[in-house]
Order: C-alpha cells, then sequence, then structure tokens
C-alpha cells in the first residue's frame, strides 16, 4: 500500500510585495501543470493564483520541493534562486491546515474576507475538470470548501470593514455621496494601495495609478488594475481629481501644501485625500483650504481597529471550526490508504464469484432469466457480506495508522502488494 504525500509549495504576499508577486504567477495554467505532470511521481496537482498568492498543491509519491521549484521557475521562465527567499512551503498535515485556514479566510491580507473562499473552489474545480487532481486533492479541497462555507455561516468572521483600502473608500464614498463618474488616483504600489484597489476594483469604479516608476505602476495596474499614469504627469492633474489615495513610504510630502493649494485654485467641486502612509505624505496644512478633506491614517486605523475587535471575536470560533476540519481530513486521508486494497480485494473475490456462478449456471440449464437474476443477486449479496465488515476493519485500522492489524488483514487475503 503506498500514501500519496500532500505538499503545498506558495508565493504570497506574507514574503513578495504585489509587484514581484506578478512575476512567479503562471501565465499558461496548462502548460504549467502538465510541467509539474512530467515528474512520474506527482499524481495530483491544483494551482492556485490570486492577486495576493500562487499556490501549487500537489500529491506525490515521492515528495521533492527541489522537483517542484524547478518545474514552477521552467514554466514562468525564472531562475530558481528567485525562490529562495520568496517560497514556503507545507507538507503532510500542515498543508491541510493552511488550506483549511486559507479558505476560511483567517490567511488572507483582509480576515475573514469571501474572496478567496470562491478563488479555491474555481482553482480546485478547473483542475478537477481537466484531470490534473484526484482523490486526494478531492478529498482535501472539498472539505477545505466545507469548513470555509461553515466559518463564514456559523461566525461573523466577514462582517464588517476591516481593512485599510476598504475602509478608506467607504468614507470617500460617504463624503463624496459616492464614486460613480468621479475622477480617482491612487500613489503608491503597495500593500495599502493594492486594498484600495481592489476595493474600487471590486466596486467597478474606474481609477488610476502612479508610483516613482512607471513601471511599477504599469506591473501594478497589469495585477490589480487601474490605467496606469507617469508620476509628474498625475502631479501636474491633481486639479482634476475628486479624489486621491496617498499610499507610500516617501520620506517627505508628497503633497505638500502649496500643491494641494494651487490643485484646488478656480475649483468649484470638493475634493478628499485619503493619506495612508507611514510616516504621513501629505501636509496636515492642507486641511485649511476650503474644501478640500483630508483623512489620514489614524482616522482609517481608528475605524478598521473598531471593526477588527468585533471581527476577532469570531477567530476563535473559526479557529474551533477548522481544528475540527483538520480532524476529519487527516482520518479520510489516512483511509485512503487502505482504498487500493480494498478495490483490488473486491476485484479478486468478485472474479471467484462470476467464475463459480458460470459453473453454477451452467450445470442449472433449465433456469429461467428471472431465477438466473435471482442466482446472480445471492452471489453478490454473498461476497458483500463477506467482505464488507473485514474492508471497514482495514479502513479503521488505516486511519488509525494499526499497521498490525492491517498486516493481519492482508495476511488473512493474501494480499500481494
Amino acid at each position: 500500500m503506498s500514501r500519496l504525500d500532500v505538499v503545498n509549495a506558495r508565493v504570497t504576499y506574507r514574503k513578495v510585495p504585489i509587484h514581484i508577486l506578478e512575476k512567479f504567477a503562471f501565465k499558461d495554467l496548462e502548460a504549467a501543470y502538465r510541467s509539474f505532470k512530467e515528474d512520474r511521481m506527482v499524481k495530483e496537482c491544483v494551482i492556485l493564483q490570486t492577486c495576493n498568492r500562487v499556490e501549487v498543491y500537489i500529491a506525490t509519491e515521492n515528495l521533492d520541493s527541489k522537483k517542484i521549484v524547478e518545474s514552477w521557475a521552467n514554466s514562468i521562465g525564472l531562475n530558481t534562486d528567485m525562490f529562495e527567499d520568496h517560497l514556503e512551503t507545507s507538507t503532510g498535515n500542515d498543508v491541510i491546515k493552511h488550506l483549511l485556514k486559507l479558505a476560511s479566510g483567517l490567511d488572507s491580507l483582509v480576515i475573514g474576507e469571501d474572496q478567496i473562499l470562491g478563488q479555491v473552489k474555481r482553482a480546485f474545480d478547473s483542475a478537477m475538470k481537466s484531470k490534473y487532481a484526484g482523490s486526494h486533492l478531492g478529498l482535501l479541497f472539498d472539505n477545505a470548501i466545507k469548513v470555509g462555507s461553515k466559518v463564514r455561516t456559523t461566525t461573523g468572521i466577514n462582517k464588517g470593514t476591516v481593512s485599510y483600502g476598504s475602509m478608506a473608500v467607504k468614507l470617500v464614498d460617504e463624503y463624496l455621496n459616492g464614486l460613480e463618474g468621479k475622477s480617482i488616483m491612487i500613489i503608491g504600489s503597495g500593500e495599502s494601495a493594492s486594498l484600495v484597489a481592489k476595493t474600487l476594483r471590486t466596486h467597478k469604479i474606474d481609477f488610476m495609478v502612479t508610483s516613482r516608476t512607471f513601471e511599477r505602476a504599469k506591473s501594478f495596474s497589469e495585477t490589480v488594475g487601474g490605467k496606469p499614469v507617469f508620476f509628474e504627469q498625475a502631479l501636474e492633474m491633481l486639479n482634476t481629481i475628486d479624489a486621491l489615495f496617498v499610499a507610500t513610504t516617501a520620506p517627505y510630502y508628497l503633497i505638500p501644501f502649496e500643491r494641494a493649494e494651487k490643485a484646488m485654485r478656480n475649483r468649484e467641486k470638493p475634493m478628499v485625500i485619503v493619506d495612508l502612509s507611514n510616516p504621513r505624505t501629505v501636509e496636515e496644512k492642507v486641511t485649511t483650504l476650503k474644501d478640500l478633506k483630508l483623512i489620514n491614517i489614524d482616522e482609517v486605523s481608528a475605524l478598521v481597529e473598531k471593526n477588527l475587535q468585533v471581527r476577532m471575536h469570531e477567530v476563535k470560533d473559526a479557529e474551533r471550526i477548522i481544528e475540527d476540519g483538520i480532524y476529519t481530513v487527516e482520518a479520510r486521508m489516512k483511509r485512503l490508504e487502505a482504498e487500493p486494497v480494498v478495490e483490488t480485494l473486491f476485484k479478486k473475490v468478485n472474479t471467484i464469484r462470476q467464475r463459480e456462478l458460470g459453473k453454477a449456471l451452467a450445470m442449472l440449464d433449465d433456469l429461467s432469466d428471472e431465477q438466473k437474476k435471482v442466482v446472480e443477486q445471492l452471489s453478490h449479496a454473498i461476497v458483500e457480506g463477506i467482505l464488507s465488515n473485514p474492508m471497514d476493519i482495514l479502513r479503521k485500522a488505516s486511519e488509525d495508522g494499526d499497521k498490525e492489524l492491517m498486516k493481519a488483514v492482508l495476511k488473512l487475503f493474501k494480499y500481494e502488494r
């Protein structure tokens, strides 16, 4: 009996900035799947890609993380050295724990977010449809999706706004009485800028994005959305902007008072600036300008923290559901080890059943079709009755890791590996 090892290799927002993360993404998923499956030891594969992560789940007969990295690197045209500081890997039960937490929203940039569950489901469905995933990863992903759904329906972990980006967009939306048709600009290409961009994109709101280099703005827009704009051009068009989100790490004011004052001259409509930078990159003095509203990171943080406290109370309940799910998957994974044996033994006994049934029917040649059917059903019932309990015992022994009992059952049936 051979049990497949399950391994997860991933590059995520935890170790890689968004604009670099996209370098690890697979442009051609089919080609990527074929590359991983070229290794005969790899039996199943699921690839999950989102704005914040690229993950590969593999069921293999021989765990070799180096080969996984080589296949990944070859598929995207990167040197394997690029993975050294960015790649995270999990094996065995750690994979189960990671995927269940991920599907439940506990590993997301925004705790409890809903999108990831749908992304996990679509990735799995696609792999199953293309026959790249099978019983091992099927069991893992099926249960992860069930646990993720249960966490959301039985806890309030996905309620309330808890990301700086989504809260910032919410405040601007309230101040401007809606964002539809407004001119919106994001300065920055990091984590906070990404959250703002994804919130705007979710609500189908158009926006522009700029960064110190156009290449970074372009890479950001390809990954998260928005129209890339040259930095100097963006500063020149501030007088046309209704909402400006600034999320950078610049050690100076990107929007000093003089620049804001110039933008507000001869302007008859309000403007709102959200400074999500740390340290701040919008001069506080701009609040003295008529029709200009400044929302700083402290205001956003206070509201996020309030909602986060509510949501964090739900994390413990979510973790309990996940722990139960991990136990269930671990047990079912262990039972899978026995299935090839069960299938082989049933086939072996069924061959004997068919042979002896043929002999019996030949001796009883005057039976009607209905009578023959009854005899055949009887033979099936006898096989089921004899094998059912021993096979259940074998599955349970596999689940419990009782190797001695497993050996005894196999010896009784003269099973040869």
